[in-house]
């Protein structure tokens, strides 16, 4: 069984702002794993499952806001007796990488990201495997917890666009094929034809 989270704040008001990419990963991931599937409420957020290749893949989207996202993550490791460094990747957006940078690693720190931190804190371990889309940095001077509740600005929109379409690929080559053949593939940029 895999669990893929996508990171996010729940709510209108957040759709389509930068700190929703995993989000967003997330609803595309749905759309061609489970069209038409409606989602669950469960794990202080929602969740759908799907069959793929014999394996049960469980889709989460935490409702706990960006901060609280452990909170939920937590309850679904617990729940299905997951091993979060084989079982689980999080989607999840990064200022520190250019615009429509997808990076995948299979463990590490939270790089700054409170979302990740909140994960880090309540699994006790930095070894699970997370899928980062670069967002760009705020401009100088600009509040970092301002600019990722905005919206992404045209250019940036249709970067963000092709960039999650490579993420819900790579996602899914992490699915069937294991976080080394996903980072070989997708870590350069583009994936490998």
């Amino acid at each position: 069984m895999k669990l893929i989270v996508g990171i996010g704040n729940p709510g209108v008001e957040y759709q389509q702002t930068r700190h929703n990419a995993g989000f967003e990963v997330l609803d595309r991931l749905a759309r061609r794993m489970a069209p038409g599937e409606v989602a669950r409420s469960r794990f202080k957020g929602s969740t759908i499952e799907s069959m793929q290749d014999d394996e049960k893949v469980i889709l989460l989207k935490p409702g706990t806001y960006v901060n609280r996202s452990g909170e939920s993550v937590a309850e679904a490791i617990q729940f299905y007796k997951l091993d979060p460094a084989n079982d689980l990747l999080v989607v999840v957006d990064d200022t520190a990488l250019p615009c429509g940078t997808i990076r995948l690693r299979a463990e590490g720190g939270d790089g700054g990201h409170n979302g990740l931190l909140n994960i880090n804190q309540h699994l006790g371990d930095e070894a699970w495997c997370r899928l980062r889309l670069g967002i760009d940095g705020p401009h100088p001077n600009q509040p970092l917890e301002k600019y990722v509740l905005e919206r992404f600005n045209p250019d940036q929109q249709n970067t963000m666009d092709d960039s999650y379409e490579r993420a819900v690929d790579a996602a899914t080559c992490w699915m069937k094929d294991g976080i080394t053949s996903a980072m070989n593939q997708y870590n350069n940029g583009q994936a490998a034809d």
